[in-house]
């Protein structure tokens, strides 16, 4: 090929109708949603809270979760059951309020989180870690 070819348009736009060839062959991909009963568990349990408190807690065989603010406690039971195949013993739930932050002459918010105490049975364990 020169460098001052006259062709180059022409390759141009066959290269776009490669292009637009591929297009067509790249199919839509579904996302994966949990299914079953374990579904709702995980709506209700966003994910363990893990903070000095808690680890000091786990001695106790007491976890921190943080959880949906619309959850209460007969719902987390059963999600926490269902997902870790243990025996709770007692719930206790906390609302951690929005509390405003402000950097120079802006002000925001950071967000308030409810969470969950959850007391198990002796002999149950969670391991969190994994």
């Amino acid at each position: 090929m020169a460098l001052f070819s006259k062709n180059k348009k022409e390759k141009k736009e066959s290269r776009k109708e490669e292009g637009q060839k591929n297009v067509e062959q790249v199919l839509p991909v579904s996302p994966s949603l949990p299914k079953g009963e374990n579904a709702h568990s995980y709506s209700v349990i966003l994910y363990p809270h893990i903070t000095e408190k808690g680890a000091l807690l786990g001695q106790d065989n007491k976890y921190l979760f943080k959880v949906a603010v619309g959850a209460d406690k007969t719902e987390i039971k059963k999600a926490i059951e269902s997902l870790y195949k243990v025996a709770v013993q007692k719930i206790n739930v906390l609302y951690a309020h929005s509390k405003l932050r402000r950097v120079g002459r802006h002000e925001g918010h950071k967000p308030g989180f409810k969470k969950a105490i959850v007391t198990l049975k002796e002999g149950s364990k969670i391991d969190i870690a994994a």
